[in-house]
């Protein structure tokens, strides 16, 4: 008897356990970064991600080297795989330019069920007519590569041909340039490389625009602040977050 109450006992214990460590589990952020940059660009968003404890997969993509198409797969699966290595999950997704639109092409085609939130930096979701200007200067269009001749405002614009976002996603956009030129070509506000409307996408849950650059945005402190809030409680705060009945449909 007294062996059986200590067995039941036991158990009780374990499933206690266990079920606190399902309750504690640690979820997974995939960090993508923008063309032509590397992982070492979202290394302040890593940090802070990390001490608010999230285990991240901080992942590098050979931006300048393929189309999207092949880009999208190689880096999200490369992402998924740390995080089942390690057993962290939900999945969440922050992403910088590029980043942001291999995310929406892998799960255009896809199942986003495993996908909790998303927070996309500065997304070109309506392609850039930046990218279109750089697409005919022959050394950037070389520097840019296959990906960055796809995220014009053409026929061959991918972002263009994509559907709503299929996901839970807050977008944060910049309307602080340092390249007038640009700013002269881009409508309403913009970030030196993309306009604040073309950031916005159909089926976003949360907008929010800071004073940031394009190239300054994934290490800006309150943009991090405002991502990991994102990710934690699905929403942006302050004056200037705005909050939609999102229809991500998985």
């Amino acid at each position: 008897m007294r062996i059986a109450l200590c067995a039941a006992a036991l158990l009780l214990l374990f499933a206690t356990l266990a079920a606190r460590a399902a309750d504690t589990q640690t979820e997974c952020v995939i960090l993508l970064h923008g063309l032509t940059k590397d992982s070492t660009s979202l290394q302040p968003l890593q940090r802070q991600l990390i001490d608010a404890g999230f285990y991240v997969a901080n992942i590098d993509y050979p931006s300048r080297q393929l189309p999207i198409a092949e880009l999208a797969p190689l880096a999200i699966n490369a992402g998924l795989e740390k995080c089942l290595r390690v057993n962290a999950h939900p999945i969440n997704f922050v992403t910088h330019s590029l980043g942001g639109i291999l995310v929406r092409f892998f799960y255009e085609y896809r199942s986003a069920d495993n996908v909790h939130r998303v927070v996309m930096l500065a997304p070109p979701n309506h392609g850039s007519r930046i990218g279109d200007l750089l697409d005919h200067i022959p050394i950037i269009k070389d520097i840019n590569g296959p990906a960055g001749r796809q995220l014009g405002t053409g026929v061959n614009s991918v972002p263009l041909q994509l559907g709503p976002l299929r996901f839970d996603a807050g977008i944060i956009a910049g309307n602080h340039s340092l390249n007038p030129l640009a700013s002269v070509l881009l409508p309403g506000e913009d970030d030196g490389r993309i306009s604040v409307k073309s950031a916005q996408a159909e089926a976003m849950c949360a907008f929010l625009v800071l004073p940031q650059t394009h190239g300054g945005i994934a290490a800006d402190r309150e943009v991090i602040r405002q991502a990991v809030t994102y990710l934690r409680w699905g929403f942006f705060t302050g004056e200037a977050a705005q909050q939609f009945d999102c229809a991500a449909d998985g």
